[in-house]
């Protein structure tokens, strides 16, 4: 199996402009940042409560701790969000109308809570309309983890943010262009 492309900024910009133009924009916009931005799983996105993201007083946390159920490895984790999904997830949170603050965060058309096959399903299906071949429900986490490493984020660093047990696994996350290749054995 073949590991899901990683997107560049305009590539990202290309889905939110589609995913814009569709119903349930903000549930969607919101959906694939948490991917992007927070490098989520799938699975750790539609395990998601309302709870798991607002705190008491109705703001937006900035830490997620994710419980064993909630992960592919049935370990708790925490997942940091920065600023700009802080703002997403409460311009979403807005616009629901559910005062259940123990029901999911995301609900489907038909009223219930994305599972996570049907999770990677709308992904697979929202960057192929797109024309993003290669992409999949991973290519947000890895274009996650690839665009930290890029920017000089030390790789134990980033083994925490993905909720690695082995920093291994977080290596075969990481892609390198031809032009960083070369642009590295230029430093010499």
């Amino acid at each position: 199996m073949s590991q899901a492309r990683v997107l560049n900024p305009q590539e990202l910009r290309r889905v939110l402009d589609h995913v814009a133009t569709r119903r349930h924009s903000a549930r969607n916009r919101a959906m694939l940042l948490l991917t992007h931005y927070a490098g989520m799983r799938v699975a750790e996105v539609a395990a998601l409560r309302i709870n798991d993201v607002l705190n008491g007083d109705s703001t937006i946390k900035g830490e997620v701790r994710l419980m064993p159920d909630q992960t592919k490895g049935k370990h708790a984790r925490t997942v940091y969000l920065n600023e700009r999904m802080q703002k997403e997830l409460a311009q979403y949170i807005k616009m629901l109308k559910i005062k259940d603050v123990t029901k999911p965060l995301f609900y489907t058309q038909k009223q219930a809570g994305f599972s996570a096959n049907s999770l990677t399903q709308y992904f697979f299906y929202l960057y192929r309309n797109v024309g993003l071949a290669g992409c999949s429900s991973h290519s947000g986490r890895r274009s996650f983890l690839t665009g930290l490493a890029n920017k000089g984020t030390a790789i134990h660093i980033l083994k925490s943010l993905a909720g690695h047990r082995n920093i291994s696994t977080t290596a075969t996350y990481l892609y390198s262009s031809p032009d960083q290749l070369k642009a590295a054995v230029e430093l010499i």
